[in-house]
């Protein structure tokens, strides 16, 4: 009934929401990190499992070389994307920055599961070889 009478809540909700993620991706296009993750940090308190925006978010600090923050919010998007070679990929190299191989090893292994001829992981691995 709340359809009839007045606008259902969670309606304007949704829409702020979406407003926020265009801001997000419009402050990342003009590379402004810290007031991204801001906002970033804001649309994930009010939803958690905001898979584009843990994305963004752990992209950023990955980009600030923050690697163990870019890991935490890559493992809370593979929570609901298991699968995303994107991610996957930003991990593994964050492992690699931190000097954890095996880690590194282990999502290049699931990366060639879903995509055999992946060129970074093929790069990835080799500088964890000659990094041995």
């Amino acid at each position: 009934m709340v359809g009839l009478f007045g606008k259902n809540p969670k309606d304007s909700e949704r829409k702020q929401t979406s407003q926020k993620k265009k801001e997000l991706r419009k402050l990342v296009k003009q590379k402004q990190y810290d007031a991204a993750l801001k906002i970033g940090t804001e649309i994930l308190q009010k939803i958690p499992h905001e898979n584009d925006v843990l994305f963004i978010v752990g992209g950023i600090y990955y980009m600030k070389s923050k690697y163990k923050s870019a890991i935490s919010y890559f493992e809370k998007a593979l929570e609901i994307a298991t699968f995303d070679a994107d991610v996957l990929i930003l991990k593994a190299n964050s492992h690699y920055h931190l000097g954890e191989h095996k880690q590194a090893i282990q999502c290049c292994a699931k990366i060639r599961e879903i995509d055999p001829k992946n060129k970074a992981v093929s790069e990835l691995l080799l500088k964890i070889e000659s990094a041995k």
